[in-house]
């Protein structure tokens, strides 16, 4: 039970169940920005209509706002007097009008000062806005919600040598010099959006030009911009772009509608990107590489979010959402997409485990914590905290699982409907699932509960087989744990790709038995004529985002490790393996027993490691051992020093019995061009760099002396980073030594001072609370930069538990002070931080204690925002 408490009602909650459509729409928006120095002067004139449906003579007009000065307020042409009309930090009023007018308003901002990079701020020298969710409510009052659509115009005018480019949304349409030095540009957008889609910049950047010809023959411009210095960076973000416009022409018809579209990268930047009608603003992470300065991981990353917003022109811009609880419809269709995409262009296998890791490092704890949610979430104190693991990346699940239903064909036919029925609309989740039943005939009421019904299911799987019938018997059980969201939860329809594999590894499934659909508590299937020591194969390309609990021996596991004829199962059975061990080791620690890795896992690794035939990269995926924050997971009570202990006994055990299999694997594969992108290149440097971080767990002068000459002749950000990271594990002096060289090569490179403060951050050495405390007033460090501050405070909280939990809780106290201080930043990333707290439960011992002490303190402060209020007060419930 929870007792009420005065300060769990500091902040009103916002309900899905009280959703109304809009009082009043705006069917044109034309903004003006005059930029100066020291303010911004925005002039917003709108053409207003009353909704009559919801709003009679009597409703008054409510735009949403946020803390700026009002100078002037025109309604039809007449000059208002400030007692005419209500402007509070927080909204804007008139309590009269007639049923369609006109609105001017005029405010004052100061984007210098805006730390939250929310709405019109400042990076660096570049003027930028991010809108998404509730950001242009900072910008001018607005009724700030994605149903009200409307065709905007703007006006951007600056000083034409600080800010000689001057862009928006849609078409560039006038532009022209003026007194003082000034210019102007003025920019139109033929299709109606919602206010998150608008996006302006203003800055001295160059470009980089391309065409791209759509399938009925138009020539559209691509723009990429960002600061000078980097503009050599933006080749490989191109290529992507120019690859997701050519597979969404193939893969769903979907044709770009715009004749220009433009990419800016920012250094100040909340999330990964903003889908911006024609105008997308990224953080320059996500678009700025080459060889030298960015890994293989952030060329695959660069080149899925480029896709990633690219999409969302069609499912999220051009077809929008009824309210922010359907986020979803936008996000993990969208997400799902741009999987399909980086699944089509790189390895399907590796694409779709990488995928699965990290819904299960992430989006698995957050639906058994405190802020566990539905993929439509029913209720929120502040939008910006649900765009989430659950919201994107389940999401992207439940998707999957209607493709997986339904079928390729059925699903296109599906996607086209929507679409075409639903062009230029803010629809619901509901919408969307209503033309896929329609195109397939498919009944999914069932499976619509994934989407209002939160928890991770859990399927218990068994087998049984009779010798004399010759039949197999599988049997299911699905159950969801209840939650805070609902008491009693109910079945899901879920669907299994499945397979039967006999004792040399050879496929006998039998026939339309590949997809099984399980909608009961329990439910058994049957196959007949079925040869003993068969094996079934199930959860395939891992169909459903669930938990499994199966039957499997560890011989069984070794069996499906080396031959079922699914990689997603085979990388997943050694996992299982790998779990399985640690947890063993953990119990060992934990009785003062002796530690010892079991033969037969040794061997089954070794088999994988030596085999010719198996795809390097999916090896190095298969043979990684689960990180400490993914095995914690495992366990209801979480012994962080015993974990860290099990596993690194592990990974050095490993190390000394295949120390000559590893040296051998690391000559096969450094023969590949350094600079080379291609997939077996790749392929070569994962496999290179994982058998060096086994080595590296030696801490041998050999091994060492080894890592550190690759770490001084790598020609490639990949090759030395992995080398940096592996030094920073070994000892204080080494760890140091390696860090100073990386700080004097990449000092002058912004990004790749990121990776230095996260290497330094994760290190697992005891000193490294300290040594984070000191880069925290590195000049090189920033609090107002949302990647300065991932990459040294969250890793060190996130991915760093040994010395993020810390015995007398030190760690806890840092990472506390350093979310009260970013708190007064910026609200977003002071959020996302809190989370680190989010499952202090399932601790043991003092740290229970200690976390609890925390929160409790963060909880205290009387000026919390409503971000940091939401995470740490449901934390504590």
């Amino acid at each position: 039970m929870v007792l009420f408490s005065p300060i769990m009602n500091r902040h009103p909650v916002k309900y899905l169940k009280d959703y109304r459509p809009a009082a009043f729409i705006v069917d044109h928006i034309d903004l003006k920005f005059d930029i100066f120095d020291d303010h911004t002067l925005v002039t917003s004139s709108m053409q207003i209509h009353k909704n009559t449906t919801v709003a009679d003579k009597h409703t008054s007009l409510i735009f949403n706002k946020d803390v700026y000065q009002i100078t002037s307020v025109v309604a039809d042409g007449m000059l208002l007097l400030p007692g005419e009309y209500e402007a509070c930090d927080n909204y804007f009023k008139l309590a009269k009008t007639p049923e369609s007018f006109t609105l001017e308003i005029t405010s004052i901002l100061n984007p210098v000062q805006n730390t939250s990079l929310e709405g019109l701020y400042k990076s660096g020298d570049i003027l930028c806005t991010q809108c998404e969710a509730q950001g242009f409510r900072k910008i001018t009052p607005y009724p700030d919600r994605p149903d009200v659509m409307a065709i905007f115009s703007c006006t951007l005018v600056a000083d034409k040598q600080k800010y000689p480019v001057l862009l928006s949304n849609g078409n560039q349409v006038a532009s022209g010099d003026i007194n003082d030095n000034r210019h102007y540009v003025r920019w139109e957008d033929p299709f109606k959006k919602p206010s998150y889609l608008f996006a302006l910049v203003a800055g001295d950047l160059s470009f980089i030009h391309d065409r791209f010809t759509t399938f009925s023959k138009r020539k559209v411009d691509l723009k990429i911009y960002t600061q000078k210095e980097n503009i050599d960076k933006c080749d490989h973000a191109m290529t992507s772009l120019k690859q997701a416009m050519a597979w969404d022409e193939q893969r769903f018809g979907l044709e770009y509608d715009l004749d220009l579209y433009q990419i800016v990268a920012i250094n100040d930047f909340n999330a990964g990107a903003m889908e911006n009608k024609g105008l997308n603003i990224f953080n320059s992470k996500y678009i700025l590489a080459n060889p030298e300065t960015a890994t293989d991981e952030d060329f695959t990353n660069i080149q899925g979010v480029i896709a990633h917003e690219y999409f969302h022109n069609w499912t999220g811009n051009r077809v929008t959402l009824q309210n922010w609880f359907q986020l979803s419809l936008k996000e993990g269709l969208t997400v799902f997409r741009d999987q399909q995409f980086s699944s089509d262009l790189n390895s399907r296998a590796v694409t779709r485990i990488s995928c699965v890791k990290n819904l299960r490092a992430f989006q698995f704890p957050e639906d058994c914590g405190p802020m566990t949610h539905s993929v439509r979430p029913e209720s929120y104190i502040k939008m910006d905290n649900f765009y989430t693991m659950t919201v994107y990346e389940k999401g992207a699940e439940l998707i999957r699982m209607i493709h997986h239903i339904l079928g390729e064909s059925d699903f296109r036919q599906g996607m086209d409907l929507y679409l075409k029925k639903f062009d230029g609309m803010a629809v619901t989740i509901e919408n969307f699932v209503s033309v896929m039943e329609e195109v397939s005939g498919t009944n999914l009421t069932q499976f619509k509960k994934w989407y209002s019904q939160s928890g991770t299911p859990q399927i218990s799987f068994t087998r049984s087989y009779d010798p004399d019938l010759k039949t197999l018997t599988l049997t299911f059980e699905q159950k969801t744990s209840p939650d805070r969201n609902q008491k009693e939860k109910h079945p899901l329809h879920i669907p299994v790709l499945f397979g039967i594999m006999d004792a040399a590894g050879k496929d006998i499934t039998p026939k339309n038995t590949s997809l099984l659909n399980l909608k009961s508590e329990k439910e058994t299937f049957v196959f007949n004529n079925i040869e003993p020591d068969s094996y079934p194969s199930i959860f395939r390309e891992f169909s459903a985002p669930i938990k499994l609990i199966t039957d499997f021996s560890d011989s069984d596991l070794v069996f499906l490790m080396a031959h079922d004829l699914d990689e997603f199962n085979r990388w997943d059975a050694a996992q299982a393996l790998f779990i399985k061990q640690i947890k063993q080791l953990v119990s060992a620690i934990q009785k003062q027993k002796p530690l010892e890795v079991s033969f037969v896992l040794i061997q089954a690794f070794k088999k994988a490691l030596i085999n010719p035939d198996t795809d390097r990269a999916f090896l190095a995926k298969a043979l990684q051992l689960p990180q400490e924050t993914e095995i914690k997971d495992h366990y209801d009570v979480i012994d962080v020093t015993a974990i860290h202990l099990a596993r690194a006994f592990f990974k050095k055990e490993v190390a000394k019995q295949l120390k000559q299999e590893f040296y051998d694997t690391l000559e096969l594969c450094s023969h590949s061009n350094p600079l080379s992108l291609s997939r077996q290149a790749c392929a070569d440097r994962s496999l290179k760099n994982l058998v060096l971080s086994y080595l590296g767990s030696l801490r041998e002068k050999e091994t060492t002396e080894l890592i550190f000459q690759r770490f001084e002749t790598a020609k490639n950000m990949t090759d030395e980073f992995a080398s940096f990271r592996i030094l920073s594990q070994i000892n204080p002096d080494i760890r140091q030594i390696a860090t100073k060289a990386f700080h004097k090569k990449w000092q002058h490179d912004k990004l790749v001072l990121d990776k230095w403060f996260m290497v330094q951050a994760g290190s697992c050495l005891e000193d490294t609370l300290n040594l984070v405390k000191n880069l925290a007033a590195h000049p090189d460090f920033s609090m107002t930069n949302p990647n300065k501050v991932r990459s040294l405070i969250y890793v060190f909280a996130m991915q760093n538990p040994i010395n993020f939990h810390q015995d007398q809780g030190k760690g806890y106290t840092f990472i506390c002070d350093q979310i009260l201080q970013l708190d007064k930043i910026n609200h977003q990333i002071a959020a996302r931080l809190a989370c680190c707290f989010n499952q202090w439960k399932k601790y043991n011992g003092a740290r229970q204690v200690l976390m609890k002490k925390a929160l409790g303190t963060i909880l205290a402060d009387q000026t919390l925002s409503k971000n940091v209020f939401e995470i740490v007060s449901r934390a504590l419930e």
